[in-house]
């Protein structure tokens, strides 16, 4: 039997060392027992996508094989971001999704999140996945595994459903993470004037570590706003759920002033609209949606509890410090880092 180190099954996600927690043979069991729940919950198949990071490619054929093992069908998606991985719940005939990255930790980490129908797995449900993994008690079947493009399909929408007006002077900075994918793409098509920084996906985060919310990682992008007079900066993390924004004189705005500014559009074309902050916004921010006309709600930190409630409150927006921006109005109620920098 496979021995798994238990400390991988985290609170969001699994995540850990190449090659020390994360082997392909640990990847390929926990598909075993990601396709064995699902299909004790009658699921036939799930989308499948991965980071840039060097190890990705590998453990996405293990895990697919694992899937497959249990009898649940993989539609492949490539190498996205992982709110491509999250449009395609919505895109295509799936019941759930998987997704092989280590958001922003450092090019030796690697990791998998998980999703039930559109909902991320968290909790129980991955402590859940540990049982079964450690237990070994899989189902048995032959999955079949399909390759399909939702890079297309996610950038139609984007164009179909945003409006931003031509010329907007911006600087980007993607890290090397997995918004360089499609930001380019839609920065184009909507003629935006862009200064793209460190566009090109390296798992190995040549430049800096790709996580905006620090302030040393965004000294590029201070600097070239600053340096060319652009209106506004924005960065991304390295899986891009989370974003990080200076202004035109190169100043950070924090996340719970990011919503703030989002709230007022928001509120004033549907005032009393539900918005939520997590815990460690400031007071300003739930004043603020106080006096422009909405329903402020204080929820706990943690992406996926932030996405649960924004469901049970049927709330237009939310959004954490940590730079994860969610959009119900007009979108799906996930965190995607480069629709919230097209809203701004």
């Amino acid at each position: 039997m496979t021995r798994i180190n238990p400390q991988i099954f985290r609170e969001y996600d699994i995540r850990g060392i190449v090659d020390k927690d994360l082997t392909e043979e640990v990847i390929e069991t926990i598909g075993k027992a990601y396709g064995t729940y699902m299909r004790k919950l009658g699921k036939k198949r799930a989308s499948l996508g991965r980071d840039c990071r060097a190890s990705s490619p590998a453990y996405a054929k293990a895990i697919s094989r694992g899937i497959n093992s249990a009898g649940l069908d993989v539609i492949d998606i490539g190498m996205v971001s992982t709110p491509i991985l999250y449009f395609s719940l919505f895109n295509l005939d799936v019941d759930g999704g998987v997704m092989i990255t280590a958001s922003h930790n450092p090019g030796e980490y690697n990791g998998i999140k998980l999703c039930v129908e559109k909902d991320s797995l968290f909790g129980e449900g991955i402590q859940n996945i540990r049982k079964i993994a450690e237990g070994g008690d899989f189902a048995l079947g032959k999955g079949t595994v399909e390759t399909r493009d939702v890079i297309g399909s996610y950038l139609k929408f984007l164009r179909e459903n945003v409006q931003i007006k031509p010329g907007i002077r911006v600087g980007i900075d993607y890290g090397n993470g997995m918004v360089g994918i499609a930001g380019p793409q839609i920065l184009k098509a909507f003629r935006c004037d862009a200064t793209e920084l460190y566009a090109t996906p390296d798992g190995a985060f040549p430049n800096h570590h790709p996580d905006p919310t620090v302030v040393e990682n965004l000294e590029d992008l201070i600097n070239t706003v600053r340096e060319k007079k652009l209106q506004l900066g924005i960065g991304f993390d390295g899986d891009g759920d989370r974003i990080g924004v200076v202004d035109e004189d190169g100043n950070i705005i924090w996340g719970d002033m990011l919503v703030v500014i989002l709230s007022r559009d928001i509120l004033s074309r549907t005032p009393g609209t539900k918005i939520i902050g997590d815990v460690k916004c400031s007071g300003r921010l739930f004043k603020d949606i106080e006096k422009n006309g909405g329903n402020p709600i204080m929820w706990k930190t943690g992406h996926s509890l932030i996405k649960n409630k924004m469901k049970v409150e049927k709330a237009a927006l939310a959004g954490e410090m940590s730079g994860h921006i969610f959009f119900a109005d007009k979108y799906f109620g996930y965190d995607d880092a480069l629709y919230a920098g097209l809203r701004l």
